[in-house]
């Protein structure tokens, strides 16, 4: 995917890319704030980098869960992000006119999983011309995936990704089968989600729970069996995060986890 990318840097490293942000916009100081110091890591480490932000949160476990700033005020933001400091940005849609509306604004436009295979909403996102990153429903196994990608490129569109986040696990867990990693890479690029590997879905308080300390465990292990990329939520104070706070890794404790996974990543190659 990242080859479609002209704003990209160190695209020929070699090395992993990293998609990274807040799990939501939450406003543009913290927005500017956490990209300019994840692109100060990147550029350290040789690691091309999208900055990932939702514009919008569809899928929430109450009515009540906080959802956007607003629709446009949220996309706005993303765009400043990536023309301040040159890099592309993602966002994820889930409806079909978020296609076109966020396609104005971002370079790649994410599928949630649990809308993975709604084929109306890829197509719309196809269609956009703009790199599709396709999350593989918890559900689903790593073969269906193929079916995935092959509406995108139907569409004609060969900018698609796979993001793998992890499996159903009973009712309040996730757990990352490493096999599917390989399968995938036979259909398109495959990129880890750590931190939504890690959440504890369903939980009796209606809020998400995670395990953030396994992150590292996580992260090294889809970079030794051949993950393309690494997606990471990050926070200053995920405490006080208006979503997902619970999985997320802490803006300073991001650079030791990007030089340990350059290590592993320089080992395989």
């Amino acid at each position: 995917m990242i080859q479609y990318l002209d704003n990209i840097q160190h695209k020929d490293s070699k090395n992993f890319f990293l998609i990274a942000g807040p799990c939501i916009i939450e406003g543009e100081d913290m927005a500017l704030r956490i990209a300019e110091k994840v692109i100060e890591l990147t550029n350290k480490y040789n690691i091309p980098y999208i900055f990932k932000g939702s514009f919008k949160k569809a899928n929430r476990s109450r009515v009540d869960s906080f959802t956007t700033i607003g629709e446009e005020k949220s996309l706005e933001i993303l765009k400043k992000v990536g023309e301040t400091f040159n890099i592309p940005t993602t966002t994820d849609i889930h409806e079909n006119e978020h296609a076109a509306l966020a396609a104005q604004y971002v370079d790649v436009l994410q599928i949630p999983a649990f809308l993975v295979r709604q084929t109306d909403l890829l197509v719309a996102a196809a269609k956009t011309g703009k790199c599709v990153s396709l999350k593989k429903g918890q559900f689903l196994s790593p073969e269906s995936m193929k079916f995935a990608v092959q509406k995108i490129t139907d569409s004609d569109n060969q900018k698609v990704a796979i993001i793998e986040r992890g499996n159903s696990f009973g009712y309040t867990d996730l757990i990352v089968d490493y096999r599917g990693i390989p399968t995938m890479r036979e259909y398109a690029p495959v990129i880890l989600d750590v931190t939504h590997s890690l959440q504890q879905p369903n939980q009796s308080s209606g809020v998400t729970g995670g395990r953030p300390e396994l992150i590292e465990t996580v992260a090294k292990a889809g970079i030794a069996v051949g993950a393309d990329g690494i997606f990471i939520e990050t926070h200053p104070t995920p405490e006080t995060a208006l979503s997902d706070g619970a999985n997320m890794l802490r803006l300073d404790l991001l650079e030791d986890l990007l030089q340990k996974l350059t290590r592993v990543r320089e080992s395989i190659l």
